[in-house]
C-alpha cells in the first residue's frame, strides 16, 4: 500500500486503530494546540500545527547531505577520507530535485532511504546552509568583524538557545512561543497552543504562552489522580484544596495556580483523547525515542477537534550529535532514527487526514566541520535541514549550493560554513505559513527586520 494513497492508507489506519483498541492500550497523551484570531470553533480545514524537530548536539550537514555529483564528491572525500560515505552507497538515496541546481547533485545519508519516497512525492524539501546569523553577513564582513554576530558562536547552549530564540542561553521566550502569543487567544485552551513532548525548551516559551509539558506514555497526573488518600476521599479532596489554594505570598499562589492548571488540564487531555481514533498509533518504532515524542504528537493532533483547538506548535528532540569521535559509525544511526521517526509521522498525518495542516521541520545547534578531526568533526556552523508535510512545496532543494572544501568564500575555516540562509528567514517561511502577518513578523523574529521583506518567504510552504 503506497503510503501517498490518502484513502487507502486512512481505511488500513482505522482498522489497525480499532485493533489496537480492542486490545485495551493504555490512552496515551492529548492534544494542544494554538489557535488565530478569535474563532471559537476548530474546523479540520483550519487547523495548522508546526512541530520543531530538534538534533542536539550540532548534526553533521556534509553526512546528512553529501555531495553526490562526482566532482563535488570528490572534494568532499577529499577533506573527510576517514569518515566519508562511499559514492556507491549513495546510488540508492541519490536525490532528483525538481529544480536545477547547476550541475551540483545531493544524496541523503543512506540510512534516511525511508524518506527519499516523501521527497519524491513532493512532501519534503530541503534548505541549504541553514545557521544563525544577526544579519546578512558576508565572509569579509565576517572576517572584519564589520557586522554584528550571534554572540558564542560554536557554543552548544548559546547556539541552541540562540536557533530556538534570537538571543544566546539565559533568553525567557523563543520563538515558537512567541508565535503561541499570538494564537493562543483562539484555542478553547490557552494552555494547549505550545506543546512540549521532550521536557523544557526554551523554543516554546512566550511572553504569555506557557508551555505544556507532556511525556510519551501520556499526561503526568498529579498524586497520580488519585481519588482518595489512605483510603480517605475526604483526605485526597483536602489535599486538592491545599496544593491549589490562593495565597498572599506570591510564590504560594503561583504554586497554587500551576497545581490547579495541571489538574484540570489532565482531566481535558484525558477526556479528548477517548475519542481519539486508536489508543496507541502502529506506525511508529517502539524503541526509537524520537518517533514516540512524534507519535504522542500525532495522537495530540488526532483530538484537536475535540479541544476546539486550531493552531498548535510542537517540539520534540533526540540528542547524540555532537560528533568529535566515532562520526562515521554513529551518525548513520542517529540520523537513521531521524528518518524512520519522521517517515512515521507522516504517514500517520496521511492516514488522519491531517497532512496538509501539518508541517515538521528539522532544527540543531549548528553544523559541524567539513574537515574531519581523527574519526569525527569539531563545531561548525551552517548546516542543511529537512521540511516536511502535505503543504511544503517539495522535491526542490531551496538555497545556493556553498562550495566544498577548506578556505572556499562559503566558509569561515576548516568547511565551517557561513549561514546563506539565517533561522530568521526559515523561521519566517514556516510562520508566514502558520499565519503570522508581515506586520507581527518582528514580533515572533526580532532580527527579521534585518532581512529584505522579499526574502522572508523562502517558498518552501
Amino acid at each position: 500500500m503506497s503510503v501517498f494513497d490518502h484513502d487507502e492508507s486512512r481505511r488500513a489506519f482505522l482498522r489497525r486503530s480499532a485493533q489496537l483498541g480492542l486490545a485495551g492500550v493504555a490512552t496515551p497523551f492529548v492534544t494542544s494546540l494554538g489557535a488565530i484570531g478569535e474563532a471559537a470553533a476548530a474546523t479540520a480545514g483550519d487547523y495548522k500545527a508546526l512541530v520543531c524537530i530538534f538534533l542536539y548536539g550540532g548534526n553533521d550537514y556534509a553526512n546528512t547531505l553529501p555531495p553526490y555529483d562526482a566532482e563535488s564528491y570528490a572534494l568532499y572525500q577529499a577533506q573527510r577520507s576517514n569518515i566519508a560515505h562511499a559514492r556507491d552507497a549513495l546510488a540508492a538515496t541519490a536525490l532528483s530535485p525538481t529544480n536545477s541546481l547547476g550541475g551540483r547533485q545531493y544524496a541523503m545519508a543512506p540510512t534516511m532511504a525511508s524518506l527519499l519516497p516523501v521527497f519524491n512525492a513532493g512532501k519534503m524539501a530541503v534548505a541549504l546552509n541553514v545557521g544563525t546569523l544577526v544579519q546578512p553577513t558576508t565572509k569579509a564582513q565576517y572576517s572584519a568583524a564589520s557586522v554584528r554576530l550571534p554572540p558564542k558562536l560554536f557554543s552548544h547552549n548559546d547556539q541552541q538557545s540562540y536557533f530556538q530564540a534570537s538571543s544566546p542561553e539565559g533568553a525567557t521566550s523563543g520563538w515558537g512561543g512567541r508565535m503561541g502569543d499570538l494564537f493562543e487567544s483562539g484555542n478553547g485552551t490557552a494552555t494547549l497552543t505550545c506543546i512540549n513532548a521532550s521536557g523544557n525548551a526554551v523554543y516554546l516559551a512566550g511572553k504569555q504562552a506557557i508551555q505544556y509539558a507532556i511525556g510519551t506514555g501520556g499526561p503526568t497526573a498529579l498524586i497520580n489522580n488519585a481519588t482518595s488518600l489512605y483510603g480517605s476521599p475526604t483526605a485526597a479532596s483536602t489535599l486538592r484544596t491545599l496544593m491549589t489554594a490562593s495565597s498572599g505570598n506570591i510564590l504560594a499562589n503561583e504554586h497554587g495556580k500551576v497545581s490547579a492548571r495541571a489538574l484540570n488540564l489532565y482531566s481535558q487531555v484525558s477526556s479528548a483523547l477517548a475519542s481519539a481514533p486508536a489508543a496507541n498509533f502502529p506506525l511508529f518504532p517502539t524503541t526509537n525515542s524520537l518517533a514516540l515524542q512524534l507519535r504522542i504528537v500525532a495522537q495530540m493532533i488526532s483530538v484537536s477537534q475535540t479541544l476546539s483547538a486550531k493552531r498548535q506548535v510542537f517540539f520534540v528532540s533526540l540528542g547524540g550529535f555532537d560528533m568529535h569521535q566515532n562520526l562515521a559509525t554513529a551518525h548513520p544511526t542517529q540520523i537513521g532514527l531521524v528518518a524512520d521517526a519522521m517517515r512515521a509521522f507522516y504517514d500517520t498525518t496521511v492516514a488522519l487526514g491531517v497532512s496538509n495542516q501539518v508541517t515538521a521541520f528539522t532544527a540543531s545547534d549548528f553544523g559541524r566541520t567539513l574537515v574531519s578531526n581523527t574519526s569525527g568533526a569539531d563545531h561548525g556552523w551552517g548546516s542543511m535541514h529537512f521540511v516536511m508535510g502535505g503543504a511544503v512545496n517539495g522535491r526542490k532543494i531551496y538555497g545556493t549550493p556553498p562550495a566544498i572544501g577548506n578556505g572556499t568564500a562559503d566558509d569561515v575555516g576548516q568547511g565551517r560554513l557561513l549561514p546563506t540562509i539565517s533561522v530568521d528567514q526559515y523561521a519566517a517561511t514556516l510562520a508566514s505559513w502558520f499565519g503570522v502577518s508581515a506586520g507581527a513578523m518582528p514580533t515572533v523574529l526580532p532580527n527579521i527586520g534585518n532581512y529584505n521583506p522579499s526574502s522572508w518567504n523562502l517558498g518552501f510552504v
